[in-house]
């Protein structure tokens, strides 16, 4: 069996069968950064890690899954990074803007530096996968308690917060979107990341 039960009643991966896909993601994830997304095939990722493809498909039905899951953790970092800036004990204003400013940080020096990184992302994002809609819906609901807490300590005014943070992440998108930032930075009539956050911000108040 390639599954137990949490004690919450949720499947969850037995040691070995994870071990086995981390392994596959990792290998997946270093094939993909030096040769790119286009150019690297289930074969390849199964013969860096000495296996048969058919192995490779035990745990993932084709290299799209593959890439998708690889995706999922790349965006999961960005998450947790993002929660961390919630936790601190900051008005919630300054956490706003540290958490469009960390993802505009990792969007510039690990998508855009890394061309083969970029690639993956940019194909994640034409495809309109389920995953980088999740992250959407995840990011916005940590902007929400930050404003949530913000209102009620007197720094914004009160409103919805599910509006509120929807409109702040429209707002602030040209600073975390790959495509968007890439554009951006090769203009020089563009507005500073900083003006744009600094007008989200005062949206709020």
């Amino acid at each position: 069996m390639g599954k137990a039960m949490s004690e919450t009643g949720e499947a969850v991966l037995e040691p070995d069968r994870q071990d086995t896909v981390e392994r596959i993601l990792e290998a997946g994830e270093r094939l993909f950064r030096h040769y790119g997304y286009s150019k690297t095939t289930v074969a390849d990722i199964a013969r860096d890690l000495g296996m048969s493809p058919a192995n490779i498909y035990r745990f993932f039905a084709s290299k799209v899954e593959i890439h998708q899951a690889i995706c999922g953790r790349m965006l999961a970092a960005v998450l947790e990074a993002l929660s961390g800036i919630a936790r601190l004990p900051l008005p919630a204003e300054e956490r706003l803007r540290r958490c469009i400013a960390e993802q505009h940080r990792v969007t510039v020096e690990t998508m855009l530096d890394q061309e083969k990184v970029h690639e993956m992302v940019i194909v994640a994002i034409e495809r309109d996968w389920h995953v980088i809609e999740r992250h959407i819906d995840q990011v916005h609901a940590v902007y929400a308690e930050i404003i949530r807490q913000g209102i009620v300590a007197g720094e914004f005014a009160d409103r919805d917060v599910d509006v509120a943070a929807k409109c702040f992440g429209a707002g602030t998108a040209m600073l975390c979107h790959p495509q968007m930032v890439a554009q951006c930075a090769r203009k020089a009539n563009r507005a500073t990341p900083e003006e744009l956050i600094e007008f989200a911000l005062r949206a709020l108040r």
